[in-house]
């Protein structure tokens, strides 16, 4: 018998035994496994055809400006640092890191692209003397910079529905020991298998048979990736059949370098709150605040080992593990020739080099943030932002910010049982552009709840006092600085017919007094009696043109009884503090696409200006402020060479505190007082005054210059006309006045000799040192 006839003997012999089971199997193949593997199929290519990875809209703060003559201290240097994620490692040489050796600072940017195109990686030499950038040197290049930027920290993540951060990398772009690295610890036979590693899944289940547990994985990367787009990880039979069966099917359609880029990209790596780590471009950004190119070998290795077991291996929880697991990792890739023993054991030998704080913020500066969103939604609306893969650009200044809540907090702590009660809020701009460089709405820090930076609407007192007096010094042809104001009694009828009857703060009037001296010293009555010359509609139409509503127009709106919210405060004085350009506060300077493409730019062309004479008067008057007036403090303290222009304020029954002032280069808004609305017991100089010069005492920043400013000219004035006098006259006071606006003739003493001959004026000035025998600076 042939072989072919012996075979057809023993299938006829062995058929009536396997026909139900071959029907049976046929059945199952063609009614329910091929179309199963179809359906299947369809899901896997659709899916992975259509793999687009969610990308959060990331928010990051101004990078840190570097160049010589800048304003700058070691303190906020090291906050711009820290907020950014370098590393203090003693050399500098790595991108991200810096060292330190006095005022040298030795620093590896990692460069960055932005709205203003960004910059390249640098390795510079910055000098810090005097509270000022000395120098800037290319360490590269031996040439001196005239200016460099350290990459801006990121201050907020703006989520899709899943909560994930990520950053998209291409394979080409990952360094070669990471993906070498990865199959040798992963899945050495990568290149080789179908999808399902049948030679691993042999050996894992003879280590654990051995064991008596599980002690070996046999997933594939294909499988894992699989796992990670598609199914649960149930640890289930119907699981683990659909996990392979599809495995197969990806490699059946796609290449290895497609899978590998996707599992590169798609990994989970860590966590934060519920802020998911995904792929090894963010988990280098969030353990190490580096990119990936930017690794060294010990830290490969770590992010290699934590693909087992992101919770296990945890490096900032589980330092220990993760050092023992990124040795084994390092030995691993000895073994397989990626590194040599040498290079492995000198790896191992060094610490885990792990940053502080993992750069995933959600929202650290809620309040600036809100700020933020009022900008943007003009042009983004809500669901493009958490569509995602976006960059926000702001104005935020870690440092600033950093020390303006705490500022707040040290105040608020002096108050002793007071503080318990007492709210804040602040508002800091760059004087000279509007850029907000921080927001706090709260005593405490990161408080996710009321802002009252944005949203506490409270009288400001007598901060809306320097407007006033602006609109007067418009007409340079009635008002001077030397002019005489009446600070007598007033009693007017209100529109209900009730009487008002405001007062000075020390409940006195001061009779007639130069204009200069009623602002310093915060004086109600003369300051009444000024607006009212010249006219409450026309002072309220200059405040209307700050876009503020609700301002009533009778004559308590004189001494601030107007509600506005701080920011409302800090974007009047931005008009001041800028000489007289009406900028709109701006929190975010541009917004970049996924692709590094800049699709909105915020930029402000601040143009001639208007009453800019008028606007240096008030702002050397409120320098008075600061010398002599209610905020005298800040000229008997450290801060007397800034030479501030400030102005104090404080509401009826001693609710609201509040400080509005200025440098040559920053502004800043406090408001302090209680939510109840209840009398807080403090006054402007002693609550929220208090609170920008602790900020001031450690803010970088420019003094404002002493000199009344272009298109002013000192002269010397006998108050009691607003006319040119001399020096040596009795009562003569020299204050900047508009160049030309006054006649070059001078009339002397002769007005005083008059005077003697007829008898003493009742409104004779008093000597130009002379000060009110009832003078009150608390406010």
């Amino acid at each position: 018998m042939d072989s072919l006839s012996r075979i057809r003997s023993i299938a006829s012999a062995c058929w009536p035994w396997i026909r139900i089971p071959f029907w049976i199997g046929t059945g199952l193949l063609f009614g329910f496994v091929l179309p199963y593997s179809l359906i299947l199929n369809k899901r896997v290519q659709d899916r992975f055809n259509d793999l687009v990875f969610a990308v959060p809209t990331r928010v990051y703060s101004q990078p840190v400006r570097l160049a010589p003559g800048v304003p700058m201290t070691p303190g906020a240097l090291e906050v711009g640092l820290t907020f950014s994620g370098y590393v203090s490692d003693g050399h500098g040489d790595v991108p991200g890191s810096w060292a330190r050796k006095g005022g040298i600072y030795v620093i590896s940017s990692r460069g960055y692209a932005g709205p203003g195109g960004g910059e390249l990686p640098k390795h510079i030499r910055v000098v810090l003397e005097r509270g000022i950038v000395q120098s800037v040197t290319d360490l590269g290049t031996g040439k001196a910079l005239q200016e460099t930027h350290l990459d801006p920290a990121r201050i907020a993540t703006v989520y899709g529905p899943k909560q994930e951060d990520r950053s998209i990398v291409q394979l080409s772009d990952v360094p070669p020991l990471l993906v070498g690295g990865l199959q040798a610890v992963e899945d050495r036979d990568f290149k080789h298998h179908i999808g399902v590693d049948f030679t691993a899944i042999l050996r894992a289940a003879f280590a654990d048979l051995r064991a008596g547990h599980a002690v070996q994985g046999a997933s594939t990367i294909t499988q894992q990736l699989v796992r990670n787009l598609f199914l649960s990880r149930d640890q289930t039979m119907g699981r683990k059949l659909n996990e392979a069966l599809m495995s197969i099917l990806l490699e059946m359609h796609y290449d290895k370098s497609r899978i590998l880029d996707a599992y590169i990209n798609e990994v989970f790596l860590g966590q934060q709150g519920n802020q998911a780590v995904r792929g090894f471009a963010a988990a280098s950004e969030f353990y190490f605040g580096r990119r990936l190119e930017y690794l060294r070998p010990q830290e490969i290795a770590m992010l290699v080992g934590l693909v087992k077991g992101p919770s296990q291996f945890d490096p900032r929880r589980f330092p220990d593990r993760a050092l023992a697991r990124r040795n084994l990792v390092l030995d691993q890739f000895a073994s397989t020739g990626l590194l040599t023993q040498e290079q492995a054991r000198a790896a191992q030998a060094t610490p885990l080099g792990v940053i502080a704080n993992g750069q995933l913020p959600h929202d650290r500066f809620p309040a600036f943030m809100q700020w933020v969103r009022v900008q943007i939604t003009h042009d983004f609306d809500e669901e493009t932002l958490r569509q995602g893969n976006l960059s926000i650009f702001t104005t935020l200044d870690p440092a600033t910010q950093l020390y303006t809540e705490q500022s707040i907090d040290a105040t608020i702590k002096s108050l002793g049982k007071r503080g318990d009660d007492t709210q804040a809020a602040a508002v800091i701009t760059d004087s000279r552009t509007g850029s907000v460089l921080a927001v706090v709405g709260s005593k405490v820090a990161g408080d996710q709840g009321f802002n009252r930076a944005l949203d506490a609407q409270r009288p400001i007192g007598s901060t809306i006092k320097p407007f006033v007096y602006l609109v007067a010094l418009t007409q340079p042809e009635r008002w001077n600085l030397a002019s005489e104001l009446d600070d007598s009694p007033i009693s007017m009828r209100q529109p209900d017919g009730t009487p008002w009857t405001p007062h000075n703060d020390d409940n006195q009037s001061h009779g007639m007094v130069p204009m200069v001296d009623a602002l310093a010293y915060s004086w109600n009555l003369a300051t009444i009696h000024l607006g009212l010359d010249v006219g409450v509609p026309r002072i309220k139409a200059f405040l209307d043109s700050f876009g503020l509503v609700k301002i009533q127009p009778g004559p308590s709106l004189l001494i601030g009884a107007i509600d506005l919210a701080p920011i409302q405060v800090a974007q009047l004085y931005q008009y001041l503090a800028s000489g007289g350009h009406a900028l709109p506060l701006l929190a975010v300077s541009g917004v970049v696409d996924g692709n590094g493409r800049t699709i909105k730019r915020y930029e402000v062309q601040s143009g001639q200006g208007e009453y800019q004479p008028a606007v240096r008067l008030v702002t050397w008057a409120m320098q008075q402020v600061a010398t002599y007036g209610t905020a005298h403090t800040l000229a008997e303290s450290s801060l007397a060479a800034l030479h501030v222009a400030g102005k104090t304020g404080t509401s009826n029954d001693l609710r609201d505190s509040w400080f509005a002032g200025f440098t040559g280069d920053r502004l800043g808004v406090f408001w302090m007082g209680r939510d109840d609305n209840k009398p807080s017991h403090l006054f402007g100089a002693t609550g929220a005054l208090r609170a920008w010069q602790e900020l001031f005492r450690k803010l970088p920043t420019q003094p404002l210059s002493a000199a009344p400013g272009d298109g002013l000219e000192m002269a010397w004035i006998n108050p009691v006309d607003g006319k040119r006098s001399d020096p040596q006259c009795s009562g003569a006071k020299q204050v900047p006045v508009i160049a030309g606006s006054l006649s070059s003739d001078s009339e002397g003493c002769f007005w005083q000799k008059v005077g003697n001959l007829f008898g003493s004026s009742p409104n004779a000035p008093a000597p130009a040192d002379a000060t009110p025998a009832t003078t009150v600076t608390r406010e």
